[in-house]
C-alpha cells in the first residue's frame, strides 16, 4: 500500500471523528503520521494542518446547512484571536526547528504539550469542573489567541483543548462548543498558511500528497458533521473522551520511541 493511500485512509477516519467531537482530525492525524514516520516533522505538521483546514470548511458548511445557529459575535472575536495565535504559533514552530539542530527535540516538545492539553481536556470533561460563563469580546479574543497558538504550534488543528476551553470559559453545551471549535480551527490554520506564504513557502513539501490529503479531509468533514447532527450530546462527550484516551496512548508511545 502506497504512502498516499495510507495517508488518505488515516485522514478520512481521523477527520470523521474530529468533526463529530470538535477536536479536528489533527489531534489524531499528527501522532499517527509521526508513528508511520514516512515524512519529517515539518511535512507531517503541514499535511495535518491542510487536512484539518479543509475539514473545518466542509464541516462548518454542513452544520450551517443543517440549521445550526451560531453566535457570530463569539465566532468573529474568537477567530480574530485565533488568527493572531496562528501567526505566533507558526513563528514559534519555525523558530524551534531553526534553533534545535535535531528535529527530534521539536517532536518531543509537540508531544509533551499535546499530552498536557489532552490530560486537561480529559479531566475537565469527565469531572465536569466549574464553568465561568464569561462574556465580552476581550474574553473571546483571549480564548481564540490561546487556541490558535496551540493549534498552529502543535500541528493538530486545535484538538481537544478547543472544546474544553470553550466550555470552561463560556459555559456553552458540548455540541455547540464543537461547532465553535471547528470555526476556530479554520481561522488558526488559515493564519498558519498565510504565514507560510510570506516566510517559508511550500518548496520543502511534496505537494503531490495533497491529492490524497484534500479529498480525504472533505470526506471526513462531511461524514463527521452528518453524524454529529444525529447523535446526542452525551454520545458526543463519550466519543470525545474515547478519542482523547486513544491519542494519549499514541503520543506516549511516540514519545517513548524517540528515546529508544
Amino acid at each position: 500500500m502506497t504512502k498516499g493511500i495510507i495517508y488518505f485512509l488515516v485522514i478520512v477516519l481521523a477527520n470523521t471523528v474530529g468533526a463529530i467531537s470538535g477536536m479536528g482530525g489533527g489531534v489524531i492525524i499528527k501522532p499517527v503520521l509521526d508513528f508511520i514516520a514516512a515524512d519529517p516533522v515539518a511535512a507531517v505538521s503541514f499535511y495535518s494542518s491542510v487536512a484539518v483546514f479543509v475539514m473545518a470548511i466542509t464541516s462548518t458548511l454542513r452544520q450551517l446547512k443543517g440549521g445550526m445557529t451560531i453566535q457570530w459575535k463569539l465566532v468573529v472575536w474568537v477567530a480574530g484571536g485565533a488568527v493572531l495565535g496562528g501567526f505566533l504559533g507558526n513563528y514559534t514552530f519555525d523558530f524551534l526547528l531553526a534553533y534545535f539542530s535535531d528535529e527530534t527535540v521539536v517532536k518531543l516538545v509537540q508531544i509533551a504539550l499535546t499530552i498536557i492539553t489532552l490530560l486537561f481536556a480529559l479531566f475537565y470533561n469527565h469531572f465536569n469542573f466549574r464553568k465561568f460563563h464569561l462574556t465580552g469580546k476581550n474574553w473571546y479574543f483571549i480564548c481564540g489567541l490561546i487556541l490558535g497558538f496551540l493549534a498552529s504550534l502543535l500541528g493538530i488543528g486545535g484538538g481537544p483543548i478547543n472544546v474544553s476551553l470553550l466550555i470552561l470559559m463560556f459555559g456553552i453545551p458540548i455540541k455547540e462548543a464543537t461547532i465553535y471549535s471547528i470555526c476556530t480551527i479554520f481561522f488558526s490554520q488559515l493564519a498558519k498558511f498565510v504565514t507560510m506564504v510570506f516566510y517559508t513557502g511550500f518548496d520543502r513539501y511534496d505537494l503531490t500528497m495533497l491529492f490524497y490529503v484534500i479529498p480525504a479531509a472533505i470526506i471526513g468533514g462531511f461524514v463527521g458533521a452528518k453524524v454529529s447532527q444525529s447523535i446526542s450530546s452525551k454520545r458526543v462527550a463519550q466519543i470525545f473522551e474515547a478519542v482523547i484516551l486513544l491519542v494519549l496512548l499514541i503520543n506516549l508511545y511516540n514519545g517513548f520511541r524517540l528515546f529508544l
